[in-house]
């Protein structure tokens, strides 16, 4: 079985987009143009990319057979690092409002984090979510009911019109519970299985054999939906995060363009060091850029020494936190383990936590 490599290109481009969306929040505060607003436009697709990455690997190695332990494996890797993060987050920014002499509660900050999902690895309660539906769709056979073609379809609709209504009638759960809910992410788990289902006609040379995908793949199709939204960024009227009605067309092109034209492309060193580090990366990002943002306050750094900071300190920091945390007992599971990348003479479908 050939190793997929486009699944490296678009965990790394994922990690990327993830990185640079919290790092143009703390640019945006700072100076605020059209061109902010142009960059955001691929940062959008990192959170969803993850999730799909996920789904995709497990359908791709396990089919209808996820092994015993499955579940409890996925909580101990992906719940406890949530768990341990959104107490250091919590700690933090407890610390940072006392600081500043904003009175909060203490377990009312920890209920917030915690309970409510209130920071970025929001993510990882949607991903458990998923596996667990992984899980339930591959013992149960629930391919007979519900089918990738069509339940693609019906899944993007009830995620455009979830996000749409949400954001209509100003529906605000604390914390990020908005966020977490299936619903507006549901589409990831059939493009997922769809794209498993349909890989061999995937490729370049069998992609005519399903004309409906071959026309989505097509990448004169993903130009022109991404210039309607740039007109529409020039004019100013959309929001830039993962949870908008207009990325989820973008999502799907995006992702079959990538899995059809990547395919033949192998990935190089960078990327693959980028893999590796991936999950630490995700996690503990933001807490470098805070570090940095406490010495900014302090030495009112130049804007271009501010963002060089954010990018070296945020990048390496969370790789060396990563290596480090990797190294000790226990160290791996707390803090997010590290991804081992096959060699180019192994095969397979790349490595599932």
């Amino acid at each position: 079985m050939k190793r997929i490599e486009e699944i490296y290109w678009l965990r790394f481009y994922g990690c990327l987009a993830v990185f640079a969306y919290h790092f143009l929040d703390r640019i945006n505060l700072q100076v605020e143009n059209v061109y902010l607003d142009l960059a955001r436009i691929p940062t959008v697709l990192g959170t969803p990319l993850f999730i799909f990455i996920s789904i995709f690997l497990f359908s791709a190695r396990y089919g209808k057979q996820p092994p015993p332990g499955f579940l409890p494996k996925r909580l101990q890797y992906v719940m406890v690092p949530y768990l341990v993060y959104g107490l250091i987050y919590a700690l933090a920014n407890y610390a940072s409002l006392q600081h500043q002499g904003t009175a909060i509660g203490f377990f009312d900050n920890l209920v917030q984090y915690l309970v409510y999902a209130g920071w970025h690895g929001y993510f990882l309660i949607i991903a458990m979510q998923f596996y667990a539906f992984y899980w339930l769709y591959a013992r149960h056979d629930l391919e007979r009911w519900l089918t990738p073609g069509p339940w693609l379809v019906i899944s993007s609709l009830v995620a455009i019109a979830y996000w749409g209504l949400t954001r209509r009638f100003g529906l605000e759960p604390p914390g990020y519970l908005l966020w977490i809910a299936p619903l507006g992410w549901i589409y990831l788990f059939f493009l997922a299985m769809l794209v498993v289902r349909r890989y061999p006609q995937l490729s370049p040379d069998r992609l005519h054999e399903v004309p409906i995908l071959q026309r989505l793949a097509h990448p004169a199709l993903l130009l022109v939906y991404v210039g309607v939204i740039v007109l529409f960024t020039l004019r100013g009227s959309l929001a830039y995060s993962s949870k908008e009605t207009w990325v989820v067309p973008l999502f799907i092109l995006f992702t079959l363009v990538a899995v059809t034209r990547l395919r033949q492309v192998p990935a190089p060193a960078l990327v693959k060091t980028i893999n590796r580090y991936s999950f630490g990366i995700y996690l503990a990002h933001p807490m470098f850029f805070a570090l940095v943002d406490v010495g900014n306050a302090y030495w009112q750094l130049p804007l271009w020494l501010y963002a060089l900071l954010l990018v070296s300190v945020g990048m390496a920091g969370s790789i060396w936190l990563n290596r480090v945390a990797n190294r000790l007992p226990w160290g791996g599971m707390l803090l997010g383990k590290t991804l081992q990348v096959p060699s180019r003479r192994q095969t397979a479908f790349g490595q599932v936590r």
